[in-house]
């Protein structure tokens, strides 16, 4: 691997390596109208997949609600969302990785590098996910980043800086930043990453990423060990 090359490839998990047919943004909409905030649509869920799910919630409120959202619980409907989460993933049948992710991994690997997961999901959650799908063996993540670690969410860089911090990686240039939400585009490029990848495999289509900041743009994490083989930053 080249020295002024990517040492760190960070991806998203929902609707970027794992597979979500919108379960999150039901998941969310259920758990507010469980505290009677019904109105809240799934185009409007959609909209904030990717961020951290009490800031998601908070920002739904107040686009629905805006007279009752000060006064809110917050705590207890992030709770209710947690608990319906945490059941899904250890117990729905269908949770699988998207097509290709691990052996998207295990290239990237071959290539020389590290290769991370963050996350809007909360620790609990994230650490359920990578059990099931069996990425918790050696050798196929280097590092996962939640987003009740960090002071800010996406889109935040400070999930990416965490990441790094971890790895001991000083220059963010070396850092791909891989997602299929626009915060997934704003934080890799508020963090300044060498590449900023969406994917087109969930939340987003080709139009609404086409809006925000980002180097490249995939069908699928399958084309993204090619992207970053072809990478060179330019010579100073």
């Amino acid at each position: 691997m080249q020295s002024n090359s990517i040492h760190l490839a960070l991806f998203d998990m929902a609707g970027t390596t794992v597979h979500d047919e919108q379960f999150v943004a039901k998941t969310l909409c259920k758990a507010l109208g469980e505290h009677g905030y019904e109105a809240v649509t799934l185009d409007a869920a959609n909209a904030v997949m990717g961020i951290a799910k009490p800031v998601a919630i908070k920002l739904l409120l107040e686009q629905f609600y805006p007279e009752a959202a000060a006064a809110a619980d917050i705590v207890r409907i992030h709770q209710s969302f947690l608990n319906a989460m945490i059941d899904f993933y250890e117990h729905a049948p269908g949770i699988r990785e998207m097509e290709g992710a691990t052996d998207t991994f295990l290239r990237l690997k071959e290539m020389g590098i590290k290769v991370g997961l963050d996350t809007g999901f909360s620790r609990d959650i994230t650490d359920i996910i990578i059990e099931r799908l069996g990425w918790h063996k050696p050798g196929i993540l280097d590092v996962s980043v939640a987003s009740d670690e960090v002071a800010q969410g996406r889109p935040h860089p400070d999930m990416v800086y965490k990441a790094m911090a971890l790895l001991d990686i000083t220059d963010v240039k070396k850092v791909a930043k891989i997602g299929d939400t626009p915060v997934d585009l704003q934080e890799g490029s508020n963090a300044a990453c060498g590449l900023v990848i969406g994917v087109l495999s969930g939340a987003a289509d080709r139009s609404t990423l086409e809006q925000y900041p980002h180097t490249h743009l995939a069908s699928s994490i399958n084309e993204v060990p090619d992207m970053i083989r072809d990478f060179t930053f330019a010579e100073a």
